[in-house]
């Protein structure tokens, strides 16, 4: 199991309802009214909770004639706590957090309507945004120069700029004004 998804199996769990709508589906399954009836809560409340119960995996649903029939996942009813919380890698996680928590906070500062406001001056926060113009390419396909002014006008009208980083860093490659995304 990854840690997300533990994360979001214990986010699920700490809700008094959820808990309740938890324990009467180990009863038997069921479907929205039989809970709401059960439980003494209104069926909109029941559905909520059931939504956020099958996102987590814990419970899944099936279609029985008009109704949808609500049961709990014996998988992950099976782990244990230790299972739950024992990751292989949970330091390249938190760092990747990071990293993606940067990335986008740069990217908000410097764009504004999926337009670029100004190039980062510095070189880190410089190659998050190249990286975002990088994304505008498809791998595989060969891009006359035009073409690559073009995509790249549309986020940044000093498109010469940022056609001449993208082939500086590496991401790109341009032989007589065609250009391609690297592979790594």
């Amino acid at each position: 199991m990854d840690i997300l998804q533990s994360i979001e199996i214990m986010k699920s769990l700490a809700d008094t309802s959820r808990l309740r709508v938890l324990n009467s589906l180990m009863d038997k399954p069921q479907y929205v009214e039989e809970l709401a009836a059960r439980l003494d809560l209104a069926p909109s409340t029941v559905s909520f909770h059931l939504k956020k119960l099958e996102s987590a995996g814990l419970i899944s649903a099936t279609k029985e004639q008009y109704y949808i029939i609500y049961s709990i996942n014996d998988n992950l009813f099976g782990l244990s706590l230790r299972e739950l919380t024992a990751f292989d890698n949970i330091e390249k996680f938190a760092q990747d957090n990071r990293i993606e928590g940067y990335r986008k906070k740069v990217l908000k500062v410097f764009f504004r309507k999926n337009r670029l406001t100004k190039l980062p001056v510095q070189k880190k926060k410089q190659l998050i945004v190249i990286n975002e113009f990088a994304k505008k390419f498809k791998p595989g396909r060969k891009y006359p120069e035009t073409s690559v002014n073009e995509i790249i006008k549309e986020s940044y009208d000093d498109y010469c700029t940022i056609r001449r980083l993208l082939v500086e860093e590496g991401i790109m490659k341009r032989e007589k004004e065609i250009y391609w995304l690297i592979h790594n």
